[in-house]
Formats: structure tokens, sequence, C-alpha cells
């Protein structure tokens, strides 16, 4: 039987090489405009520094010949989670007005709704799969309790963008942060 571990570490890898190739959200990059109702819609991938790549330690390594018992694993799967939850953030977009859209992980779900939680770029983060790198998690505080919102569901978030760390118990590590944020459910575009 194979080991579970390489395969999960091969999950983590492939996800955020996708991130950082073709990007994860909608949209795309404008100038910056203080107005946050103007605000230029981001791509996730603008959220991480163009020099940073997390995958480039582990290319050379042979992930099938390890097992999830292997103190070597262990080890690795240990300063990649390290590594992820200290991933740097995009300096230039500090104090910018932004609009993202994501998926939202609850932090707080009270009868009257939800007004704090995770925005993720993909379906699953941080419930489902392992917490992507701090970089691509945004910690949302809504202006107001947003109802009927439940775990899972798609949302465009505006607001000041603001580097900063916050640790969830059991959600992850975010790099970035939107208070007083104006949320809205994502509708796609339908195609004409």
């Amino acid at each position: 039987m194979k080991a579970l571990f390489p395969r999960a570490l091969a999950a983590l890898l492939l996800t955020l090489s996708a991130c950082l190739i073709a990007g994860c959200g909608p949209g795309s990059a404008s100038a910056k405009d203080t107005n946050v109702a103007m605000a230029p819609e981001l791509q996730w991938d603008e959220l991480i520094p163009k020099n940073w790549d997390p995958t480039k330690r582990y290319r050379n390594i042979s992930l099938e010949a390890l097992r999830d018992n292997d103190p070597r694993a262990i080890q690795m799967l240990d300063e990649m989670r390290a590594v992820w939850d200290n991933a740097p953030v995009n300096v230039a977009l500090d104090g910018s007005a932004a609009r993202l859209s994501g998926f939202v992980v609850p932090l707080d779900n009270t009868q009257g709704g939800i007004r704090e939680f995770l925005l993720v770029p993909y379906f699953g983060a941080c419930i489902h799969t392992p917490p992507p790198p701090a970089n691509q998690i945004v910690h949302v505080t809504a202006a107001d309790t947003v109802k009927g919102l439940h775990a899972m569901d798609t949302v465009k978030v505006s607001g000041i963008l603001k580097a900063a760390r916050y640790a969830s118990a059991d959600m992850g590590v975010s790099g970035y942060e939107i208070t007083s944020a104006s949320v809205e459910r994502f509708v796609p575009k339908q195609p004409n």
C-alpha cells in the first residue's frame, strides 16, 4: 500500500503551483483606486510576491520513496507548513482598496449570520484540504453580519487590503486582512 504523505504533499505542491502559474480568482487587475466602491478586482496570484517559490526546495525529492511514518517525511511536512504559514505578502498591495472573490471559511457563525471569516482561493481550502499559504488567505471582518452565508459559499469582498497576520486555531494563518468589508455573493458572468 502506498503512503498517503507523498500524495498529500504532491497535492499541496500542485495546488500552489497552479495558483502561481494561472491565478485562482476571477477578474483582472487595474490601477489602484482609493475609492473602495471602485476598487480594482484582484486575482489571487497578485497576492503572492513574484520572487516567492516555496516549491523550489522540493523539486528534486522522490516523494514516492517516503512513507507516512518516515521521520524525513514528517520533518518535510512540518517545514513546508512553517514556510506556508510565514509566506510573504505583496507589500505593494498593503493599504490599497481592493475587491477579491473567493470561498468563505467561517470563523463565527451565529443565528444572525456570519461576520468574520477567512477568504480562500479554492473550494475546500482549510476545511477539506490543508490551508493554502498565508499569502493566499485573507481574514475578513464584514461591516455588517451577512445572513444566509455558509461555509464554501462564493463571495466578492471589497475594502482596504492590509498586510496582517491572523492565526486561526484550526483553519490556518492569513497574511492579509480586510476589516469593515463589503461582502456580496459572487455571481459569475454569464456568456453572451
